[in-house]
């Protein structure tokens, strides 16, 4: 570390005091050095840390706080050993207090608006965002977990940003029946990750992937409950990795959509059904309820589980593809969306806002996404009229949020 001309130049290993600034998307904090930005993970706004630089960019740099010289009053001692700086990878809150990190999640999805949604403050603030606790607590929940292997055949988690695998003994936000499986105390020669999924009646697959495998390979099947449905998936197929998650989106979904009997509704990026069914349920026999979903476990999954309501069409497309080639066609009264996490993008958005008449309920897993997103709808003339956010993701800095949009210009805040 050398200063010219008064201004540090950092590099990767250098040490610097700072004090930390406000929360930024990715799950660290912002703070500056001679006008360099800085973003450190394992602070909190407010602390005086020391912080290690892991890399270096051009026009910014990335850091670990290594050392804490003023905490901040919700910082807390981890749960786990492993988090924490050149560690575990997989918790990037678990410093913050529980209700904290409700707090840290909604003033990222604050700051994603107004700098990619280009929303004033005003029209923030009108929002009231909210990032709501799911059941269950802040471990002990996650019930799919992807192991990565050594080169010594063991098993563990990746560090931040790396594709180093740090042996552990137990990871503490796993459900209690992933825990109790020997993946981490078997050896695995061959084999690339070994994939864990447990079902909501307790059943536990755990599958080897050999080297070079496909991610998400995992065999067997389970049984998840939701919606009031019974659902038979193959252990590959996406679910939500929460327990509740399920539930209570569906639920945020129809209360934001609130849809009536008779209404047409499209659910894109359906996956196995989950929402499609639940608006179905709603809009009823005489409604026509379309599902567009590209991954062949999904199809799959959707077509067997729904087959019971016959008002449901499963369409096996890309949803870009779908729309572009006119398989399937609006007008429609409402629809569903929940993208990957790049989101939907400006031509999926455009598509839908061309042919929605009522209502739009977008489910996100990426608040910068959404954000993108949530620009293009109001360059359509589409109002955002709610979000809220859900912990469906404790200890980590991830978040899952449900927003509706309507046709029209914005009420004054």
């Amino acid at each position: 570390m050398s200063d010219s001309a008064g201004l540090l130049e950092l590099g990767d290993g250098d040490q610097v005091t700072v004090r930390v600034g406000a929360v930024a998307h990715g799950g660290h904090c912002v703070a500056r050095v001679d006008g360099q930005v800085v973003f450190v993970r394992h602070a909190l706004p407010g602390e005086l840390v020391t912080v290690e630089i892991t890399e270096t960019h051009r026009g910014y740099l990335r850091g670990d706080a290594v050392a804490v010289l003023e905490p901040a009053p919700r910082r807390v001692t981890p749960p786990c050993p492993y988090a924490g700086p050149g560690a575990c990878g997989g918790c990037d809150l678990q410093h913050v207090a529980p209700e904290a990190q409700l707090d840290w999640k909604a003033d990222v999805i604050r700051e994603q608006l107004r700098r990619l949604g280009g929303l004033t403050a005003a029209e923030v603030d009108a929002l009231a965002v909210r990032v709501r606790p799911l059941p269950g607590g802040p471990l002990g929940w996650r019930t799919r977990v992807r192991y990565a292997v050594d080169a010594a055949d063991r098993a563990g988690l990746l560090k931040h940003r790396s594709h180093e695998v740090v042996p552990v003994d137990r990871c503490l936000i796993a459900h209690p029946a992933i825990q109790r499986q020997p993946v981490l105390s078997t050896r695995w020669p061959g084999t690339d990750a070994v994939e864990t999924v447990v079902s909501g009646n307790g059943e536990v697959v755990v599958t080897p992937i050999p080297d070079g495998g496909e991610v998400g390979a995992g065999s067997g099947t389970v049984t998840e409950v939701a919606v009031g449905r019974r659902w038979r998936l193959p252990a590959g197929a996406f679910w939500q990795v929460h327990p509740a998650a399920a539930d209570t989106l569906a639920g945020a979904v129809l209360e934001l959509l609130d849809p009536r009997p008779g209404e047409s509704a499209w659910d894109l990026y359906g996956g196995a059904g989950l929402f499609a069914a639940a608006v179905a349920g709603r809009t009823g026999p005489s409604s026509r309820v379309t599902l567009v979903e590209n991954a062949a476990t999904g199809i799959a999954a959707a077509r067997a589980n729904l087959a019971d309501l016959p008002q449901i069409e499963v369409v096996a497309a890309r949803v870009e593809t779908a729309l572009a080639r006119r398989r399937i066609t609006g007008p429609v009264d409402l629809v569903v969306l929940d993208p990957p996490r790049a989101g939907a993008g400006a031509r999926v958005v455009r598509d839908i806002a061309g042919a929605a008449r009522r209502a739009v309920a977008y489910v996100a897993c990426d608040p910068a996404a959404l954000a993108r997103d949530v620009r293009t709808f109001r360059e359509c003339g589409w109002t955002l009229r709610s979000l809220v956010g859900f912990d469906c993701f404790p200890m980590t800095q991830h978040i899952e949020c449900v927003a509706s949009f309507t046709p029209g210009e914005p009420t004054d805040p």
